[in-house]
Order: C-alpha cells, then sequence, then structure tokens
C-alpha cells in the first residue's frame, strides 16, 4: 500500500479484498459491477477535472498557507457576531473529539444519552436565561430563528384570524439586516406580507397577527418592550423577541414581560465566530405551543425498569412523518455546537456567566463615557455591549475608518455615518484603552490610558434581571478541569459514534470524517474572523471558497453554486426559492405544483410547502421505481401549474432508475424544473452527475457526500448547484449589496466547516473520488449478497444489483416471529452497533449504508452480527424461545441489568451481552434499558429540572 495516498486511508476495502467480495455478489469485476448498476446513457465518458491528489502532508501546508492569507483584526463590528473564548477543555474534548463529531443525530436514544444529557442542558440555559418554560436544541442560525418564529406566529392565527386573513408581520426597523433579509425570503411564499417600522409609531390593525423585536436592538439600545407587548397581546397579536443571550444575564428576560417566543444566537457562548458559522441559534416558547415548534425537543423519560434517562421528544411533529403537513422543514440543527454552548455554561455556571456579562457591560460604560468627553456623541444611552455614536463635525467615518485598520480595528459603519463598536468577552483593559486612542486620534483630541475598569451599568432599575437562573446542580460543580474533563468523558462514553462502530445508516452516509481534514479547524486564522470584515481581511476564506466551488461545479456538471445554506434541507428550500425566483422572471410565476416520488425523504414535500408550493405525490412500481407513467400521466395533466420535479438519485429505495434521463425530458417538456436531492451523491461522483442526468438545480450534503462530520445532528453545509439559466437567482447578501433569496445569517452560510469538504476533495483527487464511488457501491451489493438468503432486499435495480444501499425486508419476520424491525435494531446495540435506517423510506424495514470507509473486517462482523440476529430470530419462530421474553424484545440490556443480582430472563446473561467473540473483545456497555417512546411526550420534561413525581 502505498502510504501517502490518502484514499487509501480514507477507503476501507483493499485490492486483496475485492476476489472474495466480487465472488460473494456474482461479477468478475469491479467494473463490471458498475456497469450493471449505473445506466451507461448517463455515465461519465472522461474523469473528472480536478487537481492531483494532495498528500497530507502537501493538504497540510496549501490549508495553512491559505490561512495565512486571512488576517486577524479585532472586530468590534458586532451585529450578531462577536468574539469569544472557547474554553481549552470544550475544544480539545468536544470539539477535536471524534466520540462528539461523528456520532448522528440520537433517534437511537439508548446509545445517546451522553449528547441527549449535553442538549437538555443546552435547552435549560436557554430556558433560564429567557425564561421561557420550553426551548428546542438548536436551530441553523440566528436569521433562520426569526423566519422560524414568523412561520410559528403565522400557524398560530386564531381561527377569527385567518378567516379575516390577517396575514401582516411586524419587524421592528431595528432588526439586524440579515435577519430582516431571511425573514422576507421565508416570509413572502408564505404569504405574508413584512411591514417595517417603529415599534414606537405602529397602530395595530386586525391584519397584523405577529411582531418581532430585537433586545438590545441593531443600534445597541435596550428598549422596554413591557408596554408594546401588552398592546400587541391586546390587538390578538403574538410577539416574537431576538434576544442576545449573553445580555440576558443582566437584562430583564422576556418570558418575565410576555414574550411569546424569544430566539437568537448561541454564538457568545463559546463558539468561535467561523467567518460567520456554524453555530447554534436557539428558540423558546410557551408550553402551549409545543407542537407548533420547530426544531427537536430533548425530554425526559424512563427506562423499562423506571430509570431516568433522556429522549427526543414529540417527534411525530417532525417532517419525516409529517412531510408536506410539517410546520417546518427543519431536519439537521446545529448539535455539535449547541453541546458546546451547554458546557460553556455547565463550565463557568451562574456567576461565571454574569462576570462575562458584566465585565463586557463595564467596559461599554466606560469607553462611552471617554467617548462623550472626546466629543463623540451618545446615540443609545442603555445598551448592553454595542454604542453607536455620532462623530464630531470635524471627523468622518472614513477618516476613523483609516485609522482603525492601520491599528487592525475594524467597526461597524452604519450608512448614516454613524460608528458603532460591539465589546465581546475576549476585549481586555488593553484593548479598551486602544479602542480609546483610535477614537482620540480621530478627533484630535489627548487620552489617558486606564489599568483597571470597575464595575459599572447604565442599565436602569426597571431593565436589570433580578431572577436567579442556571440553579441546576450540573451548572454548580464543575468548575475546575479536572472535574469538567471528567464530566465530558463521563457523557461520551454512553453513545456510540464511529469511533467505536460501523454506522449503517441507510440515506445519511456516515463515513470517515478524517483527522487531517478536521485539523485546520482549530487553526485561530479559520476559528476568529468577523463575517462582515473587509474582503482583504479574509483573503484566504475568499480563496478556499473560490476554489472548492469549483471543485462542486466539476463534480456535479453545473455552472453555479451557492454555499449559503447551513443544512441540507436549507438547500432544498434554497433550491426551491430560486426556481420560484426563475419561473416568475420569465412570466410563469403561476405555476405553484411541485412533483414529488412517494419514496422521498420527508423534507422534499416539507421544503415545497415552506417555499409556497402545493405537491402532489407520484407512484412507485413493485420494483422500487418512479411509475414514469403515472408520472407522466401527472405532468402531463398539471403542466400548465407543474414548477418542478424534486427527485433524488439514486432513489432513496437504493437502487439506479434506468429511466431517469427520460423523467427529465417529461419534466421540461411540460416548462417545468427538475430539482435533484443530492441525499445520494455518494453514488454518484465520478461516475456520473446531475447536469448529465439533465436536472437544472440540485443541493449537496457536504455533511454526507463530502465527509463533513454530522456532530450528533449538525452542523451541515447544504450548497446548491444550478444550471446557467439559473445562475442570476442565487442567494445574495446584503454585504453583496443584493438581498435576494437571503437564506442564512452570514454571506458564506457555515463558512468555517468548509474546510473539511475542500481537504477531501483535495486530498482524494479525481482519482480517488471515483475509487470511493465504486467502494460505496460495492460495500452494499457485498452486504446485499451476504444477507440474500436471510433477511433479503426489498429492492433491486434492472440487472439485479443496489445502489450504495439497500433496505432489508424485515416485514417477514414480523409475520413469523413477531419480532419487529424496532426489535433488531435495539438488539443491534448489544452487539455494538448504532441501527440502520428504521421504517423508512419503506415502513417495517431497515435502510443499511456502509459507505466506502469501512473495511472488509467490518463489514464481515457486521454480516455475523446480522445472522447471529437472525439465528436469534429463528429461535423464536421455532419455539426454541419464548416469545415473550427474548434477547431481541427485551433488547438492549444495560450494564446495571446485566450485572444486577437479579436476572429473570429465560436466557442466561451470556446470551444477552456476550452474543459474539468479537462483542466479547470490543464490548459497548449501553446505559439505560429500552426507553419508553410515550410516557416523556404525554409529559413533557424539557430542562433538567423536570421530574415525573
Amino acid at each position: 500500500m502505498k502510504t501517502d495516498v490518502f484514499a487509501n486511508r480514507h477507503i476501507g476495502i483493499t485490492e486483496n479484498d475485492l476476489p472474495k467480495m466480487l465472488e460473494r455478489i456474482g461479477v468478475k469485476t469491479l467494473d463490471g459491477l458498475i456497469d450493471k448498476t449505473i445506466p451507461e446513457k448517463i455515465r461519465l465518458k472522461a474523469p473528472l477535472d480536478l487537481p492531483p491528489a494532495m498528500t497530507e502532508r502537501e493538504f497540510a501546508e496549501h490549508i495553512s498557507k491559505l490561512a495565512s492569507m486571512n488576517k486577524i483584526y479585532k472586530s468590534y463590528i458586532g451585529a450578531g457576531w462577536y468574539d469569544s473564548i472557547t474554553p481549552a477543555v470544550i475544544q480539545r474534548n468536544v470539539f477535536e473529539n471524534p466520540v462528539w463529531y461523528t456520532s448522528y443525530t440520537p433517534y437511537q436514544t439508548e446509545i445517546s444519552q451522553g449528547r441527549l444529557e449535553a442538549l437538555i442542558n443546552f435547552q435549560t440555559v436557554v430556558s433560564d436565561l429567557t425564561a421561557m418554560p420550553l426551548a428546542n436544541c438548536s436551530l441553523l442560525d440566528e436569521a433562520t430563528a426569526a423566519a422560524e418564529a414568523a412561520t410559528m406566529m403565522h400557524g398560530l392565527r386564531s381561527r377569527a384570524q385567518q378567516k379575516a386573513g390577517a396575514n401582516t408581520l411586524f419587524v421592528d426597523q431595528e432588526i439586524f439586516p440579515q435577519n430582516l433579509a431571511v425573514i422576507r425570503t421565508r416570509a413572502i411564499p408564505q404569504g405574508m406580507e413584512v411591514k417595517v417600522g417603529s415599534y414606537k409609531e405602529l397602530e395595530f390593525t386586525p391584519d397584523i397577527f405577529g411582531c418581532i423585536v430585537q433586545y438590545p436592538n441593531n443600534s445597541g439600545n435596550v428598549e422596554d418592550y413591557r408596554e408594546f407587548t401588552e398592546r400587541a397581546h391586546a390587538a390578538g397579536c403574538k410577539v416574537a423577541v431576538d434576544a442576545d443571550i449573553l445580555s440576558l444575564a443582566l437584562l430583564v428576560p422576556p418570558g418575565e414581560w410576555g414574550a411569546d417566543i424569544v430566539f437568537g444566537s448561541t454564538q457568545r457562548l463559546g463558539i468561535p465566530m467561523f467567518y460567520g458559522g456554524p453555530s447554534a441559534a436557539y428558540f423558546a416558547t410557551r408550553d402551549e405551543y409545543k407542537r407548533n415548534m420547530p426544531g427537536r425537543i430533548i425530554g425526559l423519560s424512563k427506562d423499562k425498569y423506571g430509570k431516568i434517562c433522556y429522549r427526543m421528544a414529540l417527534q411525530t411533529r417532525e417532517q419525516h412523518i409529517k412531510r408536506e403537513k410539517a410546520t417546518s422543514n427543519i431536519c439537521t440543527a446545529q448539535a455539535l455546537l449547541a453541546t458546546m454552548a451547554g458546557f460553556y455554561a455547565v463550565y463557568h455556571g451562574p456567576e461565571g456567566i454574569k462576570d462575562i456579562a458584566k465585565r463586557i457591560h463595564s467596559i461599554a460604560n466606560w469607553l462611552n463615557k471617554q467617548l462623550l468627553r472626546l466629543g463623540y456623541t451618545e446615540r443609545n444611552s442603555i445598551f448592553f455591549d454595542t454604542l453607536r455614536l455620532g462623530l464630531p463635525d470635524h471627523v468622518s467615518a472614513q477618516k476613523l475608518r483609516t485609522i482603525a485598520l492601520s491599528k487592525e480595528v475594524n467597526l461597524r459603519y452604519y450608512d448614516n455615518g454613524d460608528v458603532g463598536l460591539s465589546i465581546d468577552e475576549a476585549t481586555t483593559v488593553a484593548d479598551a484603552n486602544h479602542l480609546l486612542m483610535i477614537f482620540g486620534i480621530a478627533a484630535e483630541e489627548p487620552v489617558h490610558e486606564t489599568e483597571d475598569i470597575p464595575e459599572s451599568s447604565s442599565l436602569t432599575r426597571e431593565l436589570r434581571r433580578r431572577s436567579s437562573f442556571l440553579t441546576h446542580e450540573v451548572f454548580n460543580r464543575y468548575h475546575t478541569e479536572t472535574e469538567m474533563m471528567r464530566y465530558i468523558k463521563r457523557l461520551d462514553r454512553k453513545d456510540i459514534s464511529l469511533a467505536h462502530s460501523m454506522i449503517s445508516l441507510g440515506s445519511c452516509t456516515m463515513k470517515l470524517n478524517a483527522a487531517a481534514e478536521m485539523l485546520p479547524l482549530s487553526n485561530a486564522a479559520w476559528m476568529n474572523i468577523h463575517p462582515l470584515v473587509p474582503e482583504d481581511q479574509a483573503q484566504g476564506y475568499r480563496m478556499l471558497i473560490e476554489n472548492l466551488s469549483r471543485q462542486l461545479l466539476t463534480i456535479t456538471g453545473f455552472e453555479g453554486i451557492t454555499l449559503q445554506p447551513n443544512s441540507g434541507a436549507a438547500g432544498e428550500y434554497t433550491g426551491l426559492r430560486i426556481i420560484r425566483s426563475y419561473m416568475e422572471s420569465i412570466g410563469q410565476g403561476h405555476r405553484n405544483l411541485i412533483l414529488i416520488p412517494a419514496s422521498a425523504h420527508g423534507t422534499n414535500p416539507a421544503s415545497a410547502v415552506q417555499a409556497g408550493y402545493q405537491t402532489l405525490t407520484c407512484a412507485c412500481d413493485e420494483r422500487g421505481n418512479v411509475d414514469v407513467e403515472d408520472l407522466r400521466q401527472k405532468a402531463e395533466e398539471h403542466k400548465d401549474q407543474l414548477a418542478a420535479l424534486m427527485i433524488t438519485y439514486p432513489s432513496t429505495h437504493g437502487i439506479f432508475e434506468s429511466d431517469i434521463a427520460e423523467i427529465c425530458k417529461i419534466i421540461h417538456r411540460c416548462g417545468a424544473q427538475v430539482y435533484m436531492d443530492g441525499a445520494n451523491m455518494n453514488a454518484q461522483v465520478g461516475l456520473t452527475n446531475p447536469g448529465t442526468i439533465g436536472a437544472d438545480v440540485c443541493h449537496l450534503n457536504l455533511h454526507k457526500t463530502f465527509a463533513s462530520p454530522h456532530g450528533g445532528g449538525g452542523p451541515g453545509v447544504g450548497p446548491v448547484c444550478v444550471a446557467k439559466h439559473l445562475i442570476p437567482f442565487l442567494p445574495g447578501h446584503a454585504l453583496f449589496g443584493n438581498e435576494q433569496n437571503e437564506v442564512a445569517a452570514a454571506p458564506y452560510g457555515s463558512a468555517g466547516i468548509l474546510p473539511i469538504t475542500y481537504a477531501y476533495i483535495c486530498m482524494m483527487g479525481a482519482e480517488g473520488l471515483e475509487r470511493a464511488t465504486k467502494t460505496a457501491i460495492l460495500n452494499a451489493n457485498y452486504l446485499a449478497a451476504s444477507l440474500n438468503d436471510t433477511y433479503g432486499t426489498v429492492y433491486r435495480g434492472a440487472n439485479g444489483f443496489v445502489g450504495h444501499e439497500m433496505i432489508l425486508e424485515c416485514r417477514k419476520i414480523h409475520e413469523e416471529s413477531g419480532i419487529t424491525e424496532n426489535d433488531i435494531a435495539k438488539r443491534l446495540m448489544d452487539y455494538g452497533y448504532h441501527a440502520p435506517t428504521l421504517s423508512f423510506p419503506v415502513h417495517g424495514t431497515l435502510m443499511i449504508e456502509p459507505t466506502e470507509s469501512e473495511s472488509l473486517y467490518e463489514l464481515d462482523n457486521f454480516i455475523e452480527t446480522m445472522l447471529s440476529i437472525w439465528h436469534e430470530i429463528e429461535e423464536i419462530k421455532n419455539g426454541d424461545a419464548s416469545k415473550e421474553d427474548n434477547v431481541l424484545v427485551n433488547a438492549p440490556h444495560p450494564e446495571y441489568e446485566a450485572v444486577g443480582n437479579k436476572w429473570q430472563h429465560m436466557y442466561s446473561r451470556e446470551k444477552a451481552v456476550y452474543p459474539t467473540e468479537s462483542v466479547r473483545e470490543n464490548k459497548f456497555w449501553i446505559n439505560v434499558a429500552r426507553v419508553d417512546n410515550t410516557l416523556g411526550d404525554r409529559k413533557l420534561l424539557p430542562t433538567r429540572y423536570g421530574s415525573f413525581d
């Protein structure tokens, strides 16, 4: 093996493994398998035109050179992003720890107790600081949260308001510009009218259903919204508040003055700026709105023996189940960043959080007094961290900007000539003196440095917080690094991640997130850049973005791209908004119908509805293909209303449909566009692509195909690639002077994790990427062949092969033995495996995607495990094991049960916990028994303070 070829480290299968695998599958060569799997007419005719693959060392030098092109100035721009200090114990043990960043969304509760506890910590922090009873476990960013608040309030209108057509959303003019832009993008297709003005001057009319205000506002002023909120409620309106989470340690929280929804960003809680993202947004509301709330909610429950545990609550709200009836298309959140923010609060505790907030406020207050003495004018007299200043007559904004930049300082410059600055956690006394010197030079006035800034406040008594927060033990115990390190370790031992075993989730592509790809993220030159800095300070980022964009366009066969969407579902929404804008531009804005196959992921119909469309489902045939005649008939019947087809390729059923090119032609002949969901792009790269197939737009999941980790449920990135005619409608941003279709707060979304995908493509090269795709298909077919005589697969392609994933048949098992697919999923935990995708897209089945990263040893161990479980099922079927008391219905078997004094089962402890030799050698001990999936929904307890007593 060539040790310096990165593809050899990423791909688990070697040349020596091929003969055994190909023989099992029943083909002679790997290329022969690919020829039988992917239709010849859509195959690429030449290799991808990408630069030669880099070695890990070459890439490390290359990415370091790019990073050095970024200039790290002190940024006091604020506007939603602030320098913060990530505690080293959290950076080292969470952010840089594969147990945390390679885990999946915690649907499988029993092997996710660690990150579920971390996320309920986060929810508790948000609930306490906002004084709201219910918080979710994060959204994508602050601007998305603002749009979700608008949508939720719209959905909460009374019947009388709906009947009267109350569709006006009021947004105060002092909200961050990027948040207003995203609200507009999302509100318009939902039929909302956005009215912007001063909350002080608003006259409530029957058409207004909700209001959004900011606290502190865009100018840094802390407004007292009590009377406004009372007036809004009297008029039947809901009030949503965009609140600075750290300011709420000092300010009266919105929950105490009547807010219905509170949202914002938790980036200030120890998360780097990352040139705009990722960071976790928060969203809190009243308990009575829990079923309307977007995003995931973690709650308490009990396992079968009564032990308190955690689980994802109220999952029936999610788009996987509700599809076009979903209230949101949220799929990926920002779990890793929410986890870090929660740990930040655990580490600092309530007194530490208050101390940080007081220090920020005191520095701002001291600077305000000094700047007034220099002749600057106070625009906001009541503030937390942000000063907005009018300049003396002899000082221009340009003069001040030139001086500040010469001192490597970024300030905020308002359109009217005012200048702003936002103090943050990283601001020191020396920094404050430096700032004062800059303003002194500009004003041509002498200044005097200070050695200390005493605690002080500009807040009026009515605005100061009096209520306590973070009183739970978890926030008052782990304040030394030793204790914190051990607490983090105690949680990560409860979770299965890729650091332990293969995660075979179908449609999720849980591949290797290589260390060489992850290392650059800890470089301060990528971490500490504000997204609104002048372009010359972010040349490294701009070069990386340009290079990566070019690579992704080559791979997809398209001509235009945006990297702004910060999740796959956000990418879906973005692609549909682009189509809508294009249709409007050619006088076809009346087209309001999206055709979606029955096999589609639940986010497809949910995204379509969020984008203002109606959906129509087309059938699949008995082999899992789109029923072409049904599609043709429905497309023709609705050709004047049809805007697009949303289709996944290869399909969610795990097969390459041979009629895909014809399907695209049918849609185009009706004047509509083809949207290709890129969830299964891992089976296309280097062999075919959406552009060649005939699609017009495609979103990608960098957290699937392109090696960015899942992080326990985020961050993700959902770039959208488009054909030439759609380029004019790609998302803009205020930074570019064009807010069209803006879908994220930052210009480039979650730019901070783009180095991961860039590393993957640079080090794999064209040959490595193509080999990875072939290997992913090989591995899936090897598993399908190995399990064919027992479980069998539900669907196969035209030549009898599967794509990169397959659906295992479990319905007959249930008929014959009473064992369900859920029982098999839980039993896999006893063997140290995360379950495959459960009952999707076909109820009663398991969907498996092994990816290219797994070795033959791991594949064979998984096969041995599945066959062992098959034999356990046969024992039940044949009467050799009890139908009521067996290893499957009682799975998983937690450690405390295995070592307890009472063993009340008809089978041995050894059969329960050491079913095979490989398990004995590498046992993953489970913390809880099977969790009650209804208790935590009947009584939702979403904070650490909850109790069933």
